[in-house]
């Protein structure tokens, strides 16, 4: 192999980074074609797919900031794809649930997103997308591993981790 051949750290990096950009354009305009943003389609999607959950929960699940969590339910909530309903488990908390027109929509937007990706992806093997998941899922797995140790590390020494 040739020096100009190696594939080294920085390069792959590099190609990662714009993999992700692209892929994630390609993505966000397929949620987008169904007339929805971004926000809204995940709070839908994990409705859909975990069933009634609070706004911390849906929170949690697609990694948005709590207020942009609840402008998107206040927003869906308008449009009558949900509604908050009293927690049966805790009178202090709201669950968010799915309408039946909800519901349809997300359903229709899942797939068709689903559908899309598929489509992205099957330029790849079988064999190459199992081997890119176990790539990609080490190197991130490694990755959560040393942000954790470095964490704790500050937590001790009382400095921050930018």
């Amino acid at each position: 192999m040739k020096k100009s051949d190696r594939i080294t750290a920085p390069r792959l990096w590099l190609v990662i980074i714009r993999s992700h950009r692209a892929l994630t354009r390609l993505a966000e305009e397929s949620i987008t074609r169904a007339g929805i943003c971004l926000t809204d389609f995940a709070a839908l999607e994990a409705l859909l797919h975990k069933g009634p959950l609070t706004i911390g929960e849906i929170q949690e699940k697609v990694l948005l900031a709590s207020g942009s969590m609840t402008a998107a339910v206040d927003r869906l909530e308008r449009l009558g794809l949900v509604v908050r309903k009293s927690s049966p488990s805790d009178r202090r908390a709201r669950v968010v649930a799915l309408t039946p027109q909800g519901k349809r929509l997300a359903a229709s937007c899942f797939e068709q997103h689903a559908n899309d990706l598929e489509d992205l992806f099957s330029a790849l093997s079988e064999k190459e997308k199992k081997q890119l998941y176990g790539s990609l899922k080490k190197l991130g797995m490694l990755a959560a591993s040393k942000l954790a140790g470095q964490e704790a590390k500050s937590k001790v020494s009382g400095k921050r981790v930018a």
